[in-house]
């Protein structure tokens, strides 16, 4: 696979959700910024250029140039970055790709979507609305929901990995990116068959 930063137009968003903030670094609702992280890990790549109120760097990723981004809007506002990218480098939705976390996927399972409602997830609910569509594909990584339905949903996805499950979600965030990859280069259907499942 070539990875290296490219320059100039990009022909795809790769937006991963996260808050950030030393106090959310290893939580549920972080998965997105955990695969940024490991993707610059990865690679040996920078994602620290500030633009579209987001941390960003333009690679060469499934074949196409991306603008990887992790806003920097807290959760709930990322569409704001997402709309800001999309509107300056004139990138249709299905071309806005969104990692994140799903608490209705047990922990570790992906699901790649190519479009369909936010299922709860703020992040995602703002996207649509900053784009104003739900037109455009996603890859989930599952995080589970808690034991117990009295459990405060917002404390469980700012709650902290434990060192086993941490295991588990580094092996999808692999997973994950190889998804993402795999959207751009070859079609969220091809992605599905070989993800979803």
């Amino acid at each position: 696979m070539i990875f290296q930063k490219s320059t100039g137009a990009v022909d795809w968003l790769l937006v991963c959700l996260g808050n950030y903030g030393k106090k959310y670094e290893n939580t549920r609702h972080n998965i997105g910024f955990l695969a940024a992280e490991r993707l610059i890990a990865r690679r040996d790549l920078k994602c620290n250029r500030l633009r579209f109120k987001a941390l960003t760097e333009v690679i060469d990723f499934g074949g196409a140039k991306v603008l990887l981004m992790m806003p920097q809007t807290y959760m709930n506002l990322s569409g704001e970055a997402a709309g800001e990218a999309a509107r300056f480098y004139k990138i249709p939705p299905e071309h806005v790709l969104v990692i994140s976390d799903d608490v209705s996927l047990p922990l570790g399972k992906l699901r790649v979507r190519g479009s369909g409602s936010a299922g709860g997830h703020n992040g995602l609910k703002n996207i649509i609305a900053h784009l104003g569509t739900d037109q455009f594909p996603r890859v989930k990584v599952g995080v589970g929901a808690p034991e117990h339905p009295e459990f405060d949903m917002i404390d469980w996805v700012i709650g902290s990995f434990s060192k086993d499950e941490r295991k588990i979600v580094d092996a999808a965030l692999d997973r994950a990116l190889d998804a993402a990859e795999c959207v751009i280069e070859k079609g969220v259907t091809e992605a599905q068959n070989k993800f979803n499942g």
